[in-house]
């Protein structure tokens, strides 16, 4: 952990560089890094330099994939003011593995955050569908259904589970861990703002309103993609603790972040063994379905066979 923190903190007090790639994790088929809080994760656009794009390419010149228009297969989305844990697949085979996983929607992600105000509820299932805001200036944001001029809403759920409570440069602020169930474009962000509670820095969801920190405080703490056979798990730290940030004062705490995503693995663990099992069963029963079916074909077919052999045994005894 130490190296991890030594990271994080050099992170937080220096812009993002080529040379300012953390990797958390690596294979022949996957690289894990912990992204850069004001970094895009690639750009078509000639004046973005500083990319993880490019940052793998300066690092890995020999893993890039020339028949690719990165050069590197991204496996999932961060957004540009969101640090934390992003997974690159470094073979078309790795990334099908990959993509798999997250279609199946198997994959578990937990996320960081520091929202503004006290959050009462401490544990809490956020429900709103989300759509693309159509309204004239906002058409890079989304919205959750029922708002003006949100089109096409789908339904999306998030898990909030309060960590701490606390201040950020003197104002309360609750520290959460944030489970994404669906993957919608700024899911957590327009989630939170959509209970009163939006995430520190965010200036996109706060109308611009929201332009002190020095980032938007958002975090994807930890990575766990369930691959044959083994299995990625990976976790990027936690960049908001006060040796790190001085304006963040935790002053009570209800659980561990540890003890947190410990017992959230856990419950993915048996849902996905009962999920398991379901789909054993369910397979059972069709086999069970096709063997019912396949016998009483055979006794049909048997049944006509000696309904015609009757037939003919009557006709050769009339002959």
């Amino acid at each position: 952990m130490s190296c991890v923190s030594a990271a994080l903190h050099m992170v937080t007090t220096e812009p993002a560089s080529l040379e300012s790639l953390h990797v958390l994790y690596q294979s022949d088929d996957y690289i894990v890094v912990d992204k850069h809080w004001d970094i895009r994760i690639d750009s078509k656009m000639w004046y973005e330099k500083h990319t993880v794009q490019a940052q793998l390419r300066h690092r890995f010149p020999q893993l890039a994939d020339p028949s690719t228009y990165y050069g590197f297969r991204f496996c999932h989305q961060l957004d540009f003011s969101t640090s934390g844990a992003l997974c690159v697949a470094l073979n078309k085979a790795a990334a099908g593995r990959a993509y798999r996983c997250f279609k199946d929607r198997t994959v578990t992600k937990a996320y960081l955050a520091l929202i503004r105000g006290l959050v009462e509820e401490q544990t809490q299932t956020l429900d709103f569908s989300i759509g693309k805001n159509s309204t004239e200036g906002k058409t890079h944001m989304m919205c959750i259904e029922g708002t003006e001029g949100c089109e096409n809403p789908k339904p999306c759920q998030t898990e909030l589970t309060v960590l701490e409570y606390g201040l950020y440069d003197g104002d309360p602020v609750t520290k959460v861990l944030l489970q994404p169930l669906t993957g919608r474009t700024h899911q957590l962000r327009v989630h939170c703002s959509a209970i009163g509670h939006p995430v520190v820095g965010d200036f996109t969801y706060s109308s611009g309103a929201d332009d002190g920190p020095y980032r938007m405080m958002l975090h994807a703490h930890l990575l766990h993609i369930p691959l044959e056979p083994q299995p990625l798990l990976v976790s990027a730290g936690d960049p908001f603790l006060p040796a790190l940030d001085p304006k963040w004062l935790p002053q009570r705490s209800l659980r561990t972040l540890s003890a947190t995503v410990e017992a959230l693995l856990e419950r993915r663990v048996e849902e996905d063994r009962k999920t398991k099992e379901e789909e054993r069963e369910r397979a059972r029963r069709e086999e069970e379905r096709r063997k019912r079916i396949k016998e009483q074909r055979t006794e049909e077919e048997s049944e006509e066979q000696r309904e015609q052999c009757q037939e003919w045994l009557s006709e050769w005894a009339g002959d």
